[in-house]
């Protein structure tokens, strides 16, 4: 049994390798045979041309004389940039060195200590979209699972039906519009809490001060990702137990005359207990990804604002660099479902 079941993981991290090669070769296709790759360089160029062109203007007078150094600069930044071979040579290439964890250089953002290596950028931001989401997830599923299996266990009452219609209304808020709504009625109105950013200007300077400033800056995105995430783990919640409370062996238990405390806890929460585990973990993953449109909102210097910022600068290497890193957090997670699930089911085992 152990055999097969270590045989059974071992394909799963197989087919989860491939899974992480195949999205980075979906990358290359995008960013390379559609042209995106090459527009975006070609706009940093000609962005970085227009720069060059007006402190040279200054010093060069000869019309001629300033086209040829432009165009000889020009050449020098396609050079540099891969623009003057294939995009099917220079982005698998990249691709190959993200593969080694050789994550490079990004070209227009750097961390805050001034540094542009992409991993430095990357250990930086993660630690802050944790703060942010796993927090917001780790409270959200708390209220949401508890409130699921009341629902579920009072099927049919008032509280069922409210919670159904909470619920829906929780997951159809947008989060970006939920934060605004946020920010001006607890910034602009009551003037309770600042309307974003990580510390005040200026921070302070004691520990504990600047943590609790750290605290008070992450109140409204908290809570803007938990009134939006809340509703899908009630009704997920729901939804699992209130199936498995169906099943024949749970009706066995209960013609038996089982105490429905240990009917609860045996026969329904165990079965229930891998597909909730499976949706904590993926978000818990997904949190390390950051939330784009909540960090964006509340300019909080996350995984998901990082990703926002790359996209907008044109930034390719960088996007390629957290493709990978949200990949193989995902194939993390799923391996460790994998595992959950086999030690929580005693039927995956068998």
């Amino acid at each position: 049994m152990a055999v097969g079941v270590w045989r059974s993981l071992a394909v799963k991290a197989l087919t989860l390798a491939v899974v992480l090669v195949s999205v980075l070769l979906m990358v290359v296709v995008v960013l390379g045979a559609t042209g995106v790759s090459d527009r975006m360089l070609s706009a940093y160029v000609g962005e970085e041309l227009r720069t060059v062109r007006q402190s040279l203007s200054q010093r060069i007078r000869d019309p001629v004389e300033l086209e040829n150094a432009l165009e000889q600069y020009r050449k020098e930044l396609e050079e540099s940039y891969g623009l003057n071979r294939p995009w099917y040579e220079r982005i698998p290439a990249m691709v190959a060195r993200v593969l080694t964890l050789d994550l490079g250089y990004s070209r227009t953002i750097t961390s805050f200590a001034g540094s542009r290596k992409v991993a430095d950028i990357i250990v930086e931001r993660v630690p802050y979209s944790v703060l942010l989401v796993t927090t917001a997830v780790a409270i959200s599923a708390v209220i949401g699972i508890n409130l699921g299996m009341r629902a579920a266990y009072r099927r049919g009452s008032l509280f069922d039906r409210s919670l159904a219609y909470l619920a829906a209304a929780s997951y159809a808020l947008p989060s970006w519009w939920t934060g605004l709504m946020m920010i001006l009625v607890f910034y602009y109105y009551l003037r309770i809490f600042p309307a974003g950013g990580l510390s005040s200007a200026p921070p302070p300077t004691e520990p504990l001060a600047r943590a609790l400033d750290l605290l008070w800056h992450a109140f409204l995105p908290v809570a803007t990702l938990i009134i939006v995430v809340v509703g899908g783990w009630a009704y997920v919640s729901r939804t699992i137990v209130l199936n498995i409370a169906q099943e024949d062996f749970v009706q066995v238990a209960k013609a038996k005359g089982l105490p429905e405390s240990l009917i609860r806890r045996r026969y329904v929460m165990r079965p229930a207990a891998p597909p909730i585990a499976t949706n904590i973990v993926f978000a818990i993953a997904g949190s390390i990804g950051g939330a784009i449109l909540t960090e964006t909102v509340f300019n909080w210097p996350g995984m998901g604002r990082l990703y926002y910022d790359a996209v907008s600068a044109f930034d390719e290497g960088l996007v390629v660099a957290l493709t990978f890193m949200y990949t193989l957090i995902y194939i993390g997670a799923r391996f460790v479902v994998e595992v959950l699930i086999v030690a929580l089911d005693p039927r995956v085992r068998i």
